[in-house]
């Protein structure tokens, strides 16, 4: 059997991205029962020179949405970055999965040999559209995901490797 672009980008993306909907969503009842303000967790890091969680949710969100569209070919959607809240980093969730969701097989499946170029800051890199998906998209997404986890867990968040992994 093969396993197909989208198939290998989509399920994977929606998955993470609903874990971490659901770690936020602990987060969000963790302070409102201890009675801090979630501010403390939204703008906390595990090291001074790193983002913040707010941040490490909004690359995350924003690497998987970016990332299909370039494979599709398409203009990814626009995101302000203004959270401000759990509720509405969620909301951010739900609709980049909506995003994802909405990419037809079609539109990702052949995609495996497109040249993709991407610049960050002063460098271009290039990738065929395999390499992409499998050395910058997924790691990245994995990335950001696995630090909002660690910031929160850091935090005194009750979390555990089935809120990361999900439900089999």
């Amino acid at each position: 059997m093969t396993l197909s672009m989208h198939g290998a980008a989509v399920p994977p993306l929606a998955r993470s991205l609903n874990n971490l909907s659901g770690i936020l969503a602990k987060a969000a009842a963790h302070a409102e029962a201890r009675g801090i303000d979630p501010a403390v967790l939204l703008q906390a890091r595990l090291y001074p020179d790193m983002f913040p969680l707010v941040r490490q949710v909004q690359i995350a969100t924003d690497i998987a949405r970016r990332g299909l569209a370039r494979l599709a070919g398409v203009e990814s959607t626009a995101m302000d970055d203004n959270e401000a809240s759990f509720e509405e980093l969620i909301g951010r969730i739900k609709a980049t999965l909506a995003s994802l969701e909405g990419f037809l097989p079609e539109q990702i499946d052949g995609s495996e040999t497109k040249p993709i170029e991407l610049t960050i800051r002063s460098e271009t890199l290039h990738f065929s559209g395999q390499s992409f998906l499998l050395f910058f998209v997924l790691p990245n997404v994995y990335f950001h995901v696995t630090t909002a986890y660690d910031i929160l867990r850091h935090n005194g968040v009750e979390l555990g490797k089935r809120d990361f992994l999900g439900e089999p």
